[in-house]
């Protein structure tokens, strides 16, 4: 199994940065994690899921959603196991909950079998 924890979240001003990072524990993820990719994404209220940012836990590529493009930055540090979503420049926004996600998603979300609990994000103007 594989557990992921997210923390990070709050309150920012616009213009401002936060820095989400998500741990992840659990045989699973020590033993057989080749290939995956870990994921971010967010969920306003009312709305569907919608995929941020994933990272390959190994090659270290990435990609992005159009919307966060030279904004956030997703990395990964694989000797302490934890994912981290840098962003910068916000935006007065619809408050979201960012969800990391772990498995071999890419920027699909169906693709991703473990998930984390969610850490609420608020930008205000």
């Amino acid at each position: 199994q594989v557990q992921l924890v997210e923390s990070g979240g709050g309150l920012a001003q616009a213009g401002g940065s936060l820095r989400l990072s998500c741990a992840a524990s659990g045989r699973t993820f020590s033993t057989n994690t080749m290939g995956w990719f870990m994921g971010w994404f967010r969920q306003p209220p009312g709305k569907e899921r919608e995929f941020v940012a994933a990272i390959r836990r190994f090659s270290g590529s990435t990609n992005y959603a159009d919307f966060p493009k030279g904004r956030f930055a997703i990395s990964i540090n694989n000797y302490n196991d934890t994912e981290y979503l840098r962003m910068n420049r916000l935006r007065p926004e619809n408050p979201a909950v960012y969800y990391c996600a772990g498995e071999r998603g890419g920027n699909c979300e169906s693709g991703y079998g473990y998930w984390g609990q969610g850490t609420q994000v608020t930008v205000a103007a």
